[in-house]
């Protein structure tokens, strides 16, 4: 798995049109992989939010983290309509991305 460090936002799905979670990091491959393994208590973990549906990276870590804030503040349709313009059936972006995923 890519070890990079880049600043991202990503979004997070159960399934198609289920629930969503947002976060931030500086390694996508590495968290989306801890979410997969269950390894984080609480939302993702309760709500079995799993899938990466979509992405984006930032120059700086600070850049990301305001981007993470304002989704997270927007209307659940804004962020579907998001997710759809990267991924329009809502494919699991994690291999394609980061490479097969091990648990």
């Amino acid at each position: 798995m890519p070890e990079e460090k880049v600043p991202s936002v990503y979004l997070l799905a159960s399934k198609r049109h289920g629930t969503l979670y947002c976060g931030v990091t500086s390694n996508l491959c590495s968290r989306v992989s801890l979410h997969k393994q269950g390894h984080f208590e609480g939302f993702s973990k309760t709500y079995n939010v799993k899938m990466l549906v979509w992405y984006t990276t930032f120059p700086t870590m600070a850049e990301a983290i305001i981007r993470e804030k304002q989704i997270k503040e927007w209307k659940r349709g804004w962020k579907i309509e998001l997710i759809e313009k990267m991924n329009p059936t809502w494919r699991d972006l994690f291999e394609e991305t980061c490479g097969p995923y091990i648990e």
